[in-house]
């Protein structure tokens, strides 16, 4: 049972419940807006996020506002070297009639912050990304269904490398996004500690609830889309792919490792959803553009020379668009 007469009109209360997701969220987030975006069309896009950013840029905070604001349930899993996949899913004990009962895991929440994903061994990633991926867990040959909506935020401290299990290409793969967190400015610097420091306590109202952020991914999934726009999204993908017909100088030249097919259908879905949130009801090449350096960033692999000269990731997917 659709809320809202037509689509159109669903389209245009969905621009106004990012704006006001957005102005809830700024209340405690002080700068970040590209973050905040994309973390937001990543969850209406039924997408996961892979948060990459030193220590101490509030990305525990933001998952926890967005929770909030959003009023569904949050775990956060902190992922040290002896965590193993049952503390994460679940594991099933014996109870007092001497039958085997499963107490869940913190993967059963809305939102999951995974903190510091790249701590833990191959075999723990993989639980999560099981779930991640097919949006329930097997436990003991039972098959658990994860509430939905269901969204992963993984983080990933990049200069600390000793101790850590860098995430497989394939694992990489599963998340939608791969967000860079920058340094705030000199002006939201003052702003954070001012806030911190003083005897403050921001609590964000809800904006919407469970029901109405799956109607509007599924929302998403129905704004239509011209071909050539469809054809742009998945020839930028082909020309990531070195020593094909379709195939890029720079890409012959830089890349090792081209993205797969999930990133043509991330291109699509998440230019549909930019689309939406900026007011228009079919996206164009810019929507695609806008979405494509998080999208494409963590499935290309540079190749030696790339890395000897210095050619950064963005400045090969720069020369792509």
């Amino acid at each position: 049972m659709t809320p809202y007469p037509s689509d159109v009109e669903a389209a245009k209360a969905f621009v106004i419940k990012y704006q006001d997701l957005r102005k809830e969220i700024a209340k405690v987030i002080v700068g970040q807006d590209d973050v905040i975006h994309n973390a937001l069309i990543a969850i209406f896009s039924k997408g996961h996020v892979l948060l990459v950013g030193v220590p101490g840029l509030a990305k525990t905070l933001l998952v926890n506002t967005i929770g909030k604001v959003l009023d569904l349930s949050y775990n956060r899993i902190q992922f040290t070297p002896d965590l193993m996949p049952s503390d994460i899913i679940g594991t099933e004990i014996l109870d007092e009639s001497r039958k085997f009962k499963f107490i869940r895991g913190p993967v059963f929440a809305n939102i999951i912050l995974a903190d510091e994903i790249n701590r833990t061994p191959p075999k723990t990633q993989a639980a999560l990304l099981e779930a991640m991926q097919e949006k329930n867990i097997t436990v003991a040959g039972q098959t658990h269904r994860l509430q939905e909506p269901f969204f992963v935020l993984a983080t990933q401290n990049p200069i600390e490398q000793e101790g850590t299990y860098p995430l497989p290409e394939a694992q990489l793969d599963r998340f939608m996004f791969n967000l860079w967190l920058d340094y705030p400015t000199f002006e939201q610097e003052i702003n954070v500690v001012k806030n911190t420091t003083a005897n403050l306590d921001v609590q964000p109202s809800v904006i919407m609830q469970a029901d109405e952020i799956l109607f509007f991914q599924q929302l998403v999934r129905r704004v239509p889309i011209a071909d050539n726009v469809l054809e742009y999204a998945v020839n930028l993908v082909s020309k990531t792919r070195p020593q094909t017909s379709r195939s890029h100088e720079w890409t012959n030249k830089y890349i090792s490792w081209g993205a797969g097919p999930r990133a043509s259908q991330y291109l699509i879905i998440g230019a549909k959803c930019n689309a939406l949130l900026h007011g228009k009801f079919s996206p164009d090449i810019e929507d695609v553009k806008a979405v494509a350096l998080p999208i494409l960033r963590h499935r290309i692999v540079r190749n030696y020379t790339a890395e000897a000269e210095g050619i950064a990731m963005e400045q090969i997917i720069g020369k792509l668009l």
